[in-house]
């Protein structure tokens, strides 16, 4: 049933929210003071039309805005945009009772996401590539994609292709796609049963578009050119569908804040180092001990460490960070350290950590919320939060990067 709302505000996810006598209602792609109709279902709706637009309201940058559910708020202008992401870490950390130095956002460019993940799906009408739509499994078929690197844009009709080559299931499935300095890796998952003759027809076609890379569930199908990143001066090729930043200007962003905060350390923790993007750049002033659960990743560390120019000395470690954390007695030995959890957070980790002595913590994070407890569990330790920066990675979406800079405060004696 249509309604007409005023949109007083915008939630977590970016959604405008309308107050009503029955509670509030979510309308995504509306913005605060906007008057629209809209069809209520629950406590959510669909916009219909804008009767009264909002003066922060400006054209969306792609055509499929405000039916992909890739991304929230194109159609907010931009300086808004940024104080709203902002003010997504400053209300994380009030939930919890902290009062910080939050930094102005550190911005992203359109055109930067080196690595997406697309949902393909075989249908009578032809192969869908794209995104969903918003809290559906409805996919999307994408021709262009703003956030996403040019190369990766360019790629979407023969990623369609070659998903339509591997597709042996009924149901949809993923393609994790990373642009690298070596061509693109495509990661597929959930794509059915790799038949040999499958498996064949996919490496011609990957060889013939020109992709480094081509893995189908973790397995690598066909490899002409190790995909390379950079973290700093070092050259890492990760493993098939590894975690990897999505933007790398965002990568080096949080890198140079953790290596200024570090700076005096000389034996560093780097936990939940993923293939080294904080160990492998820390590692030119400073010993590294990178802790890690994922052992191809790990790996891939240790073989861009070994071939990295003037790097002190990087040792590496398996551990399930969540299973079994490194003891406050461990961190001890250390001067400085980094974590970058998913996320969940780490709050065994960082119980471990309050208990420590570690004078210099910088804590990365993607979830305000989880930062949020886990910054409240190392105040409460001793620690003093010096000051946190937001960094959008995740441009025109909820998502927000953060890095919280503390220091051990000084017993009396």
């Amino acid at each position: 049933m249509s309604a007409e709302f005023r949109i007083e505000r915008l939630g977590a996810q970016g959604d405008g929210v309308a107050s009503t006598e029955s509670g509030a209602v979510y309308i995504p792609f509306t913005l605060p003071g906007e008057r629209v109709t809209a069809s209520r279902t629950g406590d959510r709706a669909d916009l219909l039309a804008v009767i009264e637009p909002s003066k922060l309201r400006v054209e969306p940058a792609c055509r499929h805005f405000g039916e992909c559910g890739g991304c929230a708020l194109q159609h907010m202008e931009d300086s808004a945009y940024r104080e709203w992401k902002r003010g997504r870490v400053v209300d994380a950390l009030r939930s919890r009772g902290i009062e910080a130095d939050v930094a102005p956002l550190v911005p992203c460019a359109p055109n930067a996401r080196r690595r997406v993940t697309l949902s393909a799906w075989r249908t009578d009408a032809g192969m869908l590539l794209g995104y969903n739509r918003e809290l559906s499994h409805t996919i999307v078929n994408i021709e262009e994609c703003p956030i996403a690197r040019p190369e990766i844009v360019a790629a979407l009709e023969p990623l369609r292709s070659l998903a339509r080559t591997l597709c042996n299931t009924d149901k949809a499935f993923r393609l994790t796609v990373t642009a690298t300095a070596s061509g693109l890796d495509v990661s597929v998952q959930g794509s059915g049963k790799l038949a040999e003759r499958t498996r064949n027809a996919a490496a011609d076609f990957a060889l013939r578009a020109g992709f480094a890379r081509l893995s189908v569930d973790g397995e690598i199908v066909i490899e002409p050119r190790k995909p390379v990143v950079r973290f700093g001066d070092v050259s890492v090729s990760p493993p098939p569908g590894a975690f990897l930043q999505a933007v790398a200007s965002a990568e080096q962003a949080m890198a140079d804040i953790v290596s200024a905060h570090l700076s005096k350390s000389k034996r560093l923790a780097d936990l939940f180092a993923g293939a080294g993007a904080f160990a492998l750049r820390l590692a030119k002033g400073a010993e590294i001990h990178a802790v890690e659960a994922d052992a191809a990743s790990l790996a891939a560390l240790d073989r861009g460490f070994r071939f990295g120019p003037g790097l002190k000395r990087v040792t590496t470690e398996r551990r399930d960070l969540f299973v079994r954390p490194v003891t406050a007695k461990e961190l001890n030995a250390f001067d400085g350290l980094v974590f970058d959890p998913p996320r969940a957070g780490a709050e065994s980790q960082s119980k471990e950590i309050a208990k420590s002595d570690v004078p210099l913590v910088a804590a990365v994070s993607c979830n305000p919320a989880t930062l949020a407890r886990d910054l409240a569990i190392l105040i409460e330790g001793g620690y003093l939060l010096q000051r946190v920066i937001p960094i959008d990675q995740f441009l025109w979406s909820p998502h927000v990067e953060a890095v919280a800079l503390l220091a051990k405060k000084k017993r009396r004696r």
